[in-house]
């Protein structure tokens, strides 16, 4: 019974309009509960309990005052109790997770009903990456993690996500893709490491600088911490001629400052970071911590390629730099970032991802030139 629900051709007699607009709907409904994971998760806060609620008076919305899209709109993006603005992003998301059901079933429902929906499942999860990595430069592993462990599952489950016909060639497209995606990320995290992981800042022969409780203030700008520290590995290195903190001083002194895992390293004496609330020295060098990739770009890669498999993974590495590098350019140009500024990959690997989804083998196929790939489907019933 379950096998003809989900027979396309069962499906193929009601308009394709209808099932389209289900789809969408259904997309909408799905980019709400994305919208509650994208705040929660990276707070550690339950996706489950309590129902959806203002994030600033804590009012329960109820049902009537939770339907995607029309809610917002009508109430112009602000708390029905309070009156507080709700982020543009909660429209943004179910609007965007509706088009893609759309999309998802459009192109892949023809060859496979069952398909379409582990797609939709899919970019999905590239939404609620995309997104929280954007406001907490960070992949939490319940996506990244979890989403290996599902699509190699369903590797299994459904062969054809691998253009195989076997289950067990099925499970092997998904196991190298989780292979070869996530050790291809970690060599160039590694090797970038090695080669650009730290930035040496040249200053003038004592120059004062200070710590304060949310920035590290230098004669001509101030750095916020949250633009230097974002994983337990990220470390700020000093030789310091002289260094003065609120309860003692140093004549000469290494310093080592790792915020994220709580660490302030003077001499061979650990301190506590948080009950330093002032530091300041004069030195002639700062080392800030610089990475283009963290693990969770790493992690988030190998569940890719757990549903893609390793080709799409390549793909994703070179497109998702083409596109870095295209929006950092931009920022620049408009003035919207420094070339030191840090942003997050994650974004781009997903967008990679997506543009695999619906077209990534006919790109490869028009690029190589070598015969027909196994096709993605073209749309439409």
């Amino acid at each position: 019974m379950f096998d003809d629900i989900l027979d396309s051709r069962n499906w193929a007699p009601v308009p394709p309009a209808f099932w389209g607009l289900v789809f969408f709907v259904l997309g909408t409904m799905v980019g709400s509960f994305l919208n509650v994971v994208i705040y929660r998760l990276p707070l550690g806060l339950s996706v489950v309990t309590p129902p959806s609620h203002c994030p600033h008076c804590k009012y329960s919305i109820p049902w009537f005052l939770n339907v995607p899209l029309v809610t917002w709109l009508m109430l112009g993006g602000k708390c029905k109790n309070c009156r507080a603005p709700i982020s543009s992003r909660y429209f943004l998301v179910e609007l965007l997770t509706g088009l893609t059901f759309f999309a998802a079933w459009y192109v892949f429902a023809p060859k496979s009903t069952v398909l379409a929906l582990v797609y939709c499942l899919f970019l999905s999860g590239l939404i609620a990456a995309t997104f929280i990595d954007f406001e907490h430069f960070i992949i939490p592993d319940e996506i990244t993690i979890g989403g290996a462990m599902v699509g190699f599952v369903l590797s299994f489950l459904l062969p054809s996500l691998h253009y195989q016909t076997s289950m067990v060639a099925g499970l092997m497209s998904g196991l190298l893709g989780i292979l070869v995606g996530g050790g291809l990320v970690y060599g160039i995290l590694r090797l970038g490491k090695l080669m650009f992981g730290r930035q040496r800042i040249e200053l003038a022969d004592d120059t004062r600088i200070v710590f304060s409780e949310s920035a590290i203030h230098l004669p001509d700008r101030d750095i916020p911490y949250e633009d230097i520290f974002y994983r337990k590995s990220d470390a700020i290195l000093i030789e310091a001629k002289r260094l003065e903190l609120v309860d003692r001083s140093y004549a000469t002194a290494r310093v080592r400052v790792a915020l994220v895992a709580g660490e302030l390293e003077i001499n061979d004496e650990r301190l506590d970071p948080e009950k330093c609330s002032h530091m300041e020295m004069t030195t002639a060098e700062l080392v800030l911590p610089r990475e283009a990739m963290g693990l969770g770009d790493v992690k988030f890669m190998a569940a890719i390629g757990a549903f893609l498999g390793w080709q799409a993974t390549v793909f994703c590495l070179m497109v998702s730099s083409m596109i870095g590098a295209a929006v950092g350019l931009a920022l620049i140009v408009f003035g919207r970032r420094d070339w030191s500024s840090r942003l997050p990959y994650g974004p781009y690997i997903a967008a990679a991802a997506a543009i695999w989804v619906f077209w990534g083998p006919a790109i490869v196929d028009y690029f190589l030139n070598q015969g027909s790939l196994p096709g993605q489907g073209t749309g439409g019933f």
